[in-house]
């Protein structure tokens, strides 16, 4: 199974030191547009997730041909996104990995598969891979500077009886 990732979901799973749950729940790799490798690896040298990214052999970076497609997109996303968005229905995978608001939005409309950190941090308690979803989630929240819901939060607490 692979899928596609967007930046933020990224740099919020290194933030935590949870990048490779991201290569567990998706064996076959992560197919990265060359947006979203230039934001996190480039621009965001020095800074949270660069150098995990860089080193992560299960990404793979890919060239998107659909620029009328990603000229589309860009009039409510930034680059990253609307890269990721135009490569998956290139690239058809199991899911496309965003974070972002306006981002899940537009890739719902567009009934993509999506899937954020939150979903994935679920996953790996599901899986017995993290011993606790909140800590996770908490350190999300204050180290991760990840913005999430009180809804979002004790809903995935639920789902795992926490």
């Amino acid at each position: 199974m692979k899928a596609i990732s967007n930046s933020s979901i990224l740099i919020a799973m290194s933030s935590i030191g949870q990048l490779e749950l991201i290569k567990e729940r998706f064996p076959d790799g992560v197919i990265i547009p060359e947006a979203v490798w230039h934001e996190v690896v480039k621009t965001g040298k020095g800074r949270s997730g660069a150098e995990q990214v860089a080193k992560a052999s299960w990404l793979t970076i890919y060239t998107v041909t659909n620029t009328s497609l990603i000229s589309l997109l860009r009039l409510e996303l930034d680059k990253g996104e609307s890269e990721a968005i135009a490569l998956f229905l290139e690239q058809p995978t199991q899911a496309i990995l965003l974070d972002e608001k306006n981002a899940r939005r537009v890739a719902k409309r567009m009934s993509l598969p999506v899937l954020g950190a939150v979903g994935i941090l679920i996953w790996a308690k599901q899986k017995g891979l993290i011993p606790n979803l909140k800590e996770q989630l908490d350190n999300l929240q204050s180290v991760g500077k990840f913005r999430l819901s009180n809804l979002i939060y004790q809903e995935a607490l639920k789902k795992v009886g926490e």
